[in-house]
């Protein structure tokens, strides 16, 4: 009972998740659907007062949310969603409806970001310097983290909108609002229900739409290691999570698509690298509460 008690949020685009954590041990949860910006925020904060009430008092609470988000500490728009395709949620200030009800320090990043840095820490990633977390879900995001700080710059990274090679033959216009055909657009949930008129969890790895989704992934784990250079990739969300084996198709396709260039032995480079959530469907969660030991 000596460790701080802290409070997360992972805000997702189609469900969102609050916690109450002793150090990183979950003790309380609720999940409810991501709706519009008001009543979703009002329920989480509200989970949390009383929460609050039964538990004792936070130390501090993260918030990692789906994104893009501003994360500039000295923007006007720090805490905010910015131009997201989610309807309703463009300009959206998260952080704000937060510190309104909290007078504690709140950590704030996108929710891929906090998975990354809660893997680094407890999770599959943790004797990595330089690690991603990738997930593929309502759309795809990527937290990349160096030295157990999350990368941000001019923003934070979307790599989710990358445009990548694709099969020869595959005309699939994409279903990305922004960009049609990037890799959101080819390979979240929203796009292999598009390709394929319905759930993508209804099928077996044997459907031809897995050779378009793996190809496709492999082209982007191949462009993060030639250019993030990490040694540690973990691939979570609900489609990755719903298709297990998807990971057994990665590691040779993406050693072609690399053409020798890491040398002998690379497939077998690529199983131990490429690998789940060590902290399964709580890499989001305690993602969050990551972003509150960093905030205290």
């Amino acid at each position: 009972m000596s460790d701080p008690l802290f409070a997360g949020v992972e805000l997702g685009g189609t469900k969102s998740i609050a916690v109450v954590a002793r150090g990183y041990s979950i003790i309380d949860r609720i999940q409810l659907p991501t709706t519009t910006p008001a009543p979703t925020l009002d329920a989480l904060s509200c989970w949390l007062l009383r929460s609050q009430a039964v538990h004792g008092d936070f130390a501090a609470i993260g918030i990692g949310s789906f994104g893009p988000v501003c994360v500039d500490h000295r923007a006007a728009e720090y805490g905010c969603i910015t131009n997201t395709p989610k309807p309703g949620w463009a300009d959206t200030s998260v952080l704000d409806h937060f510190r309104q009800r909290f007078h504690v320090p709140i950590g704030f990043d996108t929710d891929v970001n906090g998975a990354a840095l809660a893997e680094g820490r407890w999770g599959a990633s943790r004797e990595a310097s330089v690690h991603v977390y990738m997930t593929i879900g309502t759309g795809v995001g990527v937290g990349i983290v160096v030295d157990g700080r999350p990368l941000h710059g001019a923003m934070h990274p979307e790599f989710g909108h990358i445009r990548i090679r694709r099969l020869p033959g595959d005309s699939f216009p994409g279903v990305c609002r922004f960009h049609g055909d990037c890799l959101e657009g080819l390979v979240s949930g929203p796009a292999i229900a598009a390709r394929t008129g319905d759930d993508p969890s209804r099928f077996s790895i044997e459907h031809p739409v897995w050779e378009a989704v793996a190809a496709d992934l492999a082209e982007a784990v191949g462009t993060l290691i030639l250019t993030v250079s990490p040694q540690k990739i973990v691939i979570g969300g609900g489609v990755a999570v719903g298709q297990p084996r998807l990971f057994e198709k990665l590691p040779p396709l993406v050693a072609v698509r690399l053409a020798g260039y890491y040398g002998h032995g690379t497939a077998s480079l690529l199983d131990e690298m490429v690998c789940r959530p060590g902290l399964g469907n709580d890499a989001g969660p305690l993602g969050a509460i990551a972003l509150a030991f960093d905030a205290l």
